[in-house]
C-alpha cells in the first residue's frame, strides 16, 4: 500500500479511537441508563469499525469472524440491556404453581 493509504488508516484507527473514549466518558457520566446502553452499542460499532480497517490493513478475511462475534455480541448485549431498562429483569421466569 501507499503512504496515503497507511495514513489515512492510521487517522482512521485513532478517530475510532477517540469515539470509543468519548462513548467510555458518557458511560461514566451518563445521565440515565438508555444513553449508557446506547454508549455501549457506539463502543461495540466502533470496536468492529477498527477490526475491519485492521483486517484491510493487513490484507487478510481472517477477521471477519472477529467482526462477527463482536457484533453478535453488541447486538446480544444491547438486547439484555433494553429488557432490563423496560421490565427490571433480564429473564423472566413464569412459574405456574
Amino acid at each position: 500500500m501507499t503512504q496515503l493509504t497507511d495514513a489515512i488508516f492510521l487517522i482512521a484507527i485513532v478517530l475510532f479511537c477517540v469515539a470509543i473514549g468519548m462513548a467510555l466518558v458518557r458511560i461514566i457520566k451518563g445521565p440515565s441508563l438508555p444513553d449508557r446502553v446506547v454508549s455501549f452499542d457506539v463502543i461495540g460499532v466502533n470496536l468492529i469499525s477498527i477490526v475491519a480497517v485492521i483486517g484491510v490493513i493487513l490484507n487478510t478475511a481472517a477477521y471477519l469472524e472477529v467482526i462477527l462475534i463482536i457484533a453478535i455480541l453488541a447486538f446480544i448485549s444491547t438486547i439484555a440491556f433494553s429488557k432490563y431498562i423496560e421490565r427490571g429483569v433480564i429473564i423472566d421466569r413464569k412459574r405456574d404453581y
